[in-house]
């Protein structure tokens, strides 16, 4: 006989009714993807996809402006640096091109509303004027996406893992970008250039 311990400690058995499941799949095709065992608010997670979308619209704009103009008002520093804030741009866009397709998997319609992007923008589109304000902007708006994004995986949780893993992966390339960043800075800064 089983003690009380071994009791509390033993998992519970995993049990699918799986002809309630198929059932329930041929229920409300129309939602595609979100069955009824999705556990967020699908129209709280859209709104926040669409903001973090306007935040990296903005982000791409703004690395495309500072990879055409940092060879221009950095010298030779700012030359090194243009294939990277390039790299970067694009990558901000692959961030929202995701963002945009899984906002239409959860039903929605992703916003690229000019008139209200810089709005629900959580970063600043801040153009410098010299390539350290450029590369100090960048890495202010990475600061604030990264902490933006831990807060929302945090949010999300469980209730929609797909959305977690999804905002992960842009965490985890938006620390990179911003340690980049934070390394060609302090380069910058050691190289005297006041630029």
């Amino acid at each position: 006989m089983q003690s009380e311990q071994q009791l509390k400690n033993a998992e519970p058995e995993f049990v699918l009714d799986i002809e309630d499941i198929r059932k329930r799949a041929r229920e409300h095709l129309d939602k595609g993807a979100v069955t009824d065992d999705y556990q967020a608010v699908r129209k709280t997670i859209v709104k926040l996809l669409n903001d973090a979308l306007a935040t990296e619209i903005v982000c791409v704009l703004r690395y495309k402006r500072h990879a055409y103009m940092s060879a221009n008002q950095g010298g030779i520093a700012g030359f090194a640096i243009t294939k990277e804030l390039a790299k970067h741009a694009s990558e901000e866009q692959m961030h929202a091109d995701r963002l945009a397709e899984r906002i239409v998997q959860l039903g929605g319609e992703p916003d690229f509303d000019p008139a209200s992007i810089i709005k629900r923008s959580h970063s600043q589109y801040v153009a410098g004027s010299s390539l350290r304000e450029m590369i100090t902007e960048d890495l202010v708006a990475e600061r604030v996406a990264v902490e933006i994004y831990s807060k929302l995986i945090r949010y999300i949780g469980d209730k929609d893992a797909t959305t977690r893993r999804l905002l992960e992966e842009i965490l985890e390339q938006e620390e990179e970008h911003a340690d980049e960043l934070s390394d060609f800075g302090a380069r910058l800064k050691m190289s005297g250039d006041n630029k």
